[in-house]
């Protein structure tokens, strides 16, 4: 993997102010330290399975904005979500220039993947199904992105992946706080515990004064990662 990756060059593509869009969710400068009185150690992000639909074929985009495939005219399908957090060590300190990595099945609940299930034929060509950001100065990283769907056999998720040179690919799922299916999928009710499983479960709520029903979701990883030398 070429770990090379450019930042997204024009972030107002993405959110008319993204540093307003940050500091509004949490991840400016002003919130970059987590206060040590709050615990010594943070609780490590449980890794989960890369699953069998990691994209065999790239798309000819890999930005963080999954809605424009290319700058196709044509958007994506489904729920506008803007998905954002910060990569953080145990002790709370950020993970810089870092790739974040995500993927996901369209709206139709089809994979970027020779192998996928559902009706290929119904494909949402306009979703790029795939991204990469790299992780800024305090460990934050953004995607724009549709809100996730179930298919048959999974309650709806994101896949997340954390990747730093030299170490292989740390990989965990993104949830759906409060979904009804997310009882009856293996692998959210594999996590053990109430307390894993709010680690990899997050609300998706509506963007306040959002124009198009745009929806934000934050969530932060701890993938035991040292800080940065």
């Amino acid at each position: 993997m070429n770990l090379l990756i450019p930042r997204t060059p024009d972030p107002s593509l993405l959110f008319t102010n993204r540093r307003a869009f940050l500091r509004a969710f949490g991840l400016g400068a002003a919130g970059a330290a987590v206060p040590s009185a709050l615990a010594d150690q943070l609780a490590l992000t449980p890794p989960q399975t890369e699953g069998p639909f990691y994209p065999d074929q790239l798309p000819i985009d890999t930005d963080n904005d999954l809605l424009r495939l290319n700058e196709a005219e044509k958007a994506a399908i489904g729920e506008v979500t803007y998905l954002s957090g910060r990569v953080l060590t145990p002790a709370g300190d950020p993970v810089r220039d870092v790739v974040v990595e995500i993927w996901q099945c369209d709206a139709t609940g089809v994979y970027l993947h020779s192998g996928t299930g559902g009706d290929k034929a119904k494909r949402d060509a306009g979703f790029q199904g795939f991204g990469r950001c790299v992780t800024g100065v305090n460990g934050e990283y953004f995607f724009r992105t549709i809100k996730p769907v179930p298919y048959t056999g999974r309650t709806p998720h994101i896949h997340v992946a954390v990747k730093r040179r030299g170490l292989p690919r740390w990989t965990t799922q993104c949830y759906i706080k409060g979904h009804p299916q997310n009882e009856g999928d293996f692998l959210w009710k594999g996590l053990g515990d109430a307390a894993a499983r709010d680690l990899v479960t997050v609300e998706f709520a509506p963007i306040p004064n959002g124009k198009a029903g745009e929806l934000t979701a934050t969530f932060n990883m701890v993938p035991g990662l040292t800080p940065n030398e």
